[in-house]
This record gives C-alpha cells, structure tokens and sequence, in this order.
C-alpha cells in the first residue's frame, strides 16, 4: 500500500513537474515536443503490453483470452465514451472556433476536464498494475505514465497563458490535475485488492484506455506538426527501452 501510495504521489508529481518546465519553457518548438511525447507513447504502449495486456492473459487462465480482449475494448469504448460527453483536449488548444462555442464556460474548468480526461484513467492503470502484486511491472507502468506527464504538462501551460489564465491560476489546475491521477491510482489499487477475481479484465480494461490515449491523442498530435519521422523513430525509441527494462527486471 505504502509503494502504491508513493507512486501515486509520484505520477501526479510528474504532471506538475512538467508543468514547471512549461513556465521556464514557453516557447517550446513543436518538433521538440511532439518527439518527447512520441518517446513517451512508445513507453506507453510497452507498459500497456507487457505490464498489463500480457499479465491480463496470464491471470485469467483458461478465460484469460476471452476476458483480455473483452477488456480492452470495454477500456477503449469507456473512453470513448467519455470523450464524447467531455470537451476534448486536442479541440481546446489551439482550436478558435471551439474556443468560441464553450465561451460561456470556464476556460480553466475545460482545461482540467480535458486533462483529467486522460490522467484519472492513466492513474487507474497505475494502481491495478500495483493491485496485481507485481511490483516490478507496477513501477514499470507507473513510470511510462509518470514519463508522458512530464511533456503533457509543459505544453498545456502556453495555451492556458495565452487564452488569458492568470499564472497562479494555471498552476493551480496543473496541481488539480496531478491530484486527479493521485486519485485515479488509488481508485485502482483498491479495486483490485478488495476484489482480486476482477484483476484480468481490469488489467485488460487500463491496458486499452492507454492504447486508446495513444492511438487517439499521441500519435496524431505527433505526427500533425512535420516531425513525423522523427517522432516515429521517437516512439521506437521509448518501446525498446521498455522493453529492454522489463526483461531485465524480470
């Protein structure tokens, strides 16, 4: 419990660390910030495979099958889902129109929400993969999450600056932000450790949000800005690097 509640502080640290580089980095070009977030999906994308997906098939034993891919399409719709009743990340930044329409709403409110879009199902990936008992794979989810924070949290600080958020104000929501995957992580800890028969699917179920995240948001966001050769040999690069550390690890 103690392990899981550090990394929980940890992953949510990481949005507001990134964030602080965001204040000393305003200017940031996109090239640079769509190769680190390719890095930091192509980390993800191992963590979601070998720390969650792979384990998922193990746990469920003769079912383990059947259960691991009815979970992750289950993760992948309920984001979805999600993404269709909230505003959505990639249609606040940068995006006057859209803008325009939610002027009557927060701009800070719909910056967290978008955000928290993402963190409380990454936060809930970290503490299954700590409910499972592993805690090697556990530390190996929890840092690809921790790793694709720290970029998430230095480009949301230019758009919230610009669109006319007070900097105390623009910490705080980052601060908010890391407080939600806290919560995220903690939420799946607890799941999976009150009911341990649930632990396949819900491996399987924060396995497919982090594909869905990476699929839907990552990739396109890196590949939209002419970096994309880059940011493809960015993503290779953070994969074997996960790679490598879970064989050594296990």
């Amino acid at each position: 419990m103690q392990m899981a509640l550090l990394t929980a502080v940890g992953v949510g640290g990481a949005t507001l660390f990134g964030s602080i580089l965001g204040f000393m980095f305003k200017n940031i070009s996109h090239k640079f910030s769509d190769i680190v977030l390719s890095f930091a999906a192509g980390v993800m994308l191992a963590a979601a495979v070998l720390g969650l997906i792979l384990p998922a098939v193990e746990y469920g034993g003769t079912v383990g099958l059947p259960v691991t891919v009815a979970g992750i399409f289950a993760g992948a719709f309920g984001l979805n889902l999600i993404d269709k009743l909230v505003p959505h990340l990639h249609r606040l930044v940068g995006n006057e129109d859209e803008q325009h329409k939610n002027a009557k709403l927060s701009r800070v409110l719909l910056f967290v929400t978008a955000i928290a879009i993402h963190n409380l199902p990454e936060g809930i990936a970290a503490g299954v993969g700590f409910g499972s008992g592993d805690t090697s794979r556990a530390l190996i989810i929890a840092g690809g999450i921790a790793l694709q924070n720290i970029p998430e949290g230095m480009v949301i600080i230019g758009p919230m600056l610009a669109a006319g958020v007070s900097p105390k104000k623009t910490f705080i929501c980052a601060a908010a932000t890391g407080v939600v995957e806290v919560i995220g992580t903690l939420l799946g800890y607890f799941a999976v450790s009150v009911a341990s028969f649930i632990l396949p699917f819900a491996l399987a179920f924060a396995g497919g949000t982090m594909l869905y995240v990476i699929s839907d948001e990552m990739i396109p966001e890196t590949h939209s800005h002419g970096a994309q050769r880059g940011a493809t040999y960015a993503l290779l690069a953070g994969f074997c690097l996960m790679l490598v550390t879970d064989v050594l690890l296990g």
